[in-house]
């Protein structure tokens, strides 16, 4: 969209042939990416990385881990 806006065509004739709304747009366009999104796949591979290397701890034994660590952790994201 910014390339298309730096080429003098108007975000909203954009987003029109693009059949988005403009409110969402502005929306991501202010906040791409929220602090729990960058989180949650770094913890999931942190925790896939422990599992793999030693099989025999499962997912409760790192969860208690992970808050031992400081870094709680909902019990379904472990």
């Amino acid at each position: 969209m910014k390339e298309v806006a730096a080429d003098w065509i108007p975000v909203t004739v954009t987003c029109r042939v693009l059949k988005l709304a403009r409110q969402p747009y502005y929306r991501w366009l202010a906040a791409p990416v929220t602090d729990a999104e960058l989180k949650e796949p770094c913890r999931a591979n942190a925790l896939f990385d422990v599992h793999t290397d030693a099989p025999e701890f499962g997912c409760r034994f790192l969860l208690d881990e992970a808050h031992d660590a400081g870094k709680p952790m909902a019990e379904r994201t472990a």
